[in-house]
């Protein structure tokens, strides 16, 4: 199993990896490989892990929706998830009878972090009767808190859903944006510290979509300057921003998409090169498995909580069945609902 292993990553990375760590690689591949196999483990893999554990370990790969359906679907007994946090979380969600486990503690989500529970009865409690649409990308008490949940790659497909004059997007705000712009509405993002009102005299506008605060701290520093200076160099280069970029990059872009909307597209269209503004694995992992697609690197944003999953981890995880991935059951029941309506949409 190693030797072919090593054959594939060498295929692959051979260009970019070194001979010697490839092996090495290859050996810790093949270990988790025969452990997976023994347990009764399935092993789920984001499209942000790094080329030689996402080309050598997952059963499945893909974007949080894909793999949500994965995780909803599996039959095994144990889900190691190589994500981040809030994805054990929904794969937890989804098989409360069944072991889930993520390779590093340390594998969070600023985004995530940017809301809570809180929060959210807040919004509920100043906008009564507004339903509230929660990126997947947040922790299951979020979660539990609101009506659906949706993807970067249905956003605007959920919010249409709701047939509402109004509606809270949460938490990321350039998603909101973005999806605002994509379904005609109007956006606030609410200050978080309450202003006094102002009687103007003037018809009070209705904002149709209530923004957050929240944002990718990977995906809010590329800048149209940069796409600007690398259409300069190359001109015929086509650009890919994922929807967590503000509005402007996107606007810039001549694509925005979910991750597996970016490797569609660059499957299915031909051009002479591509840029991906998104983490920068993916781009590896892209060029790992089309050699004869150029991709140009702007790579100098990893996400730090993505990088938290190694190899090593996870044959740790998969031998000490750690970091065990925990709910409270309330909280679980209650996010079950919005997460399965996100999936039903698709």
């Amino acid at each position: 199993m190693t030797e072919q292993i090593y054959a594939k990553l060498k295929s692959k990375l051979g260009d970019v990896v070194p001979d010697v760590e490839l092996r090495v690689k290859a050996e810790l591949a093949a270990k988790i490989n025969r452990l997976k196999e023994e347990k009764n483990a399935v092993i789920l893999g984001h499209n942000y892990m790094e080329p030689a554990l996402f080309h050598s370990i997952p059963d499945f790969t893909g974007d949080s929706l894909e793999l949500c359906r994965k995780a909803a679907g599996t039959d095994k007994d144990i889900i190691v998830f190589c994500g981040v946090k809030f994805m054990a979380e929904t794969a937890k969600i989804l098989n409360p009878e069944k072991t889930v486990l993520i390779p590093s503690p340390k594998a969070g989500c600023s985004l995530a972090e940017s809301i809570t529970a809180q929060d959210v009865r807040q919004l509920r409690e100043k906008y009564p009767g507004v339903p509230v649409v929660t990126y997947i990308n947040t922790y299951a008490d979020v979660k539990a808190e609101s009506d659906i949940c949706c993807t970067s790659g249905n956003a605007a497909k959920v919010v249409e859903s709701l047939k509402t004059d109004q509606v809270i997007f949460l938490p990321d705000e350039y998603l909101a944006r973005n999806t605002a712009a994509e379904t005609g509405k109007r956006i606030i993002i609410p200050s978080r510290t309450p202003r006094p009102s102002r009687q103007t005299g003037a018809e009070q506008v209705t904002y149709e979509l209530i923004g957050w605060h929240g944002r990718c701290e990977v995906h809010e520093r590329f800048t149209v300057e940069e796409i600007k200076t690398i259409r300069r160099q190359f001109p015929d280069v086509v650009v890919l921003a994922h929807p967590e970029c503000s509005r402007e990059v996107v606007e810039e872009a001549d694509f925005s998409g979910s991750t597996a909307a970016m490797i569609r597209y660059v499957e299915e269209v031909n051009a002479p090169r591509y840029l991906l503004l998104t983490e920068c694995s993916m781009g590896d992992n892209i060029a790992a498995a089309r050699p004869d697609k150029e991709l140009l690197r702007l790579c100098s944003i990893r996400c730090p909580h993505m990088a938290e999953i190694t190899l090593e981890d996870t044959l740790a995880s998969l031998e000490k069945n750690r970091y065990l991935v925990e709910l409270d059951e309330d909280i679980r029941r209650r996010a079950l609902k919005p997460v399965e309506r996100m999936i039903a949409i698709g």
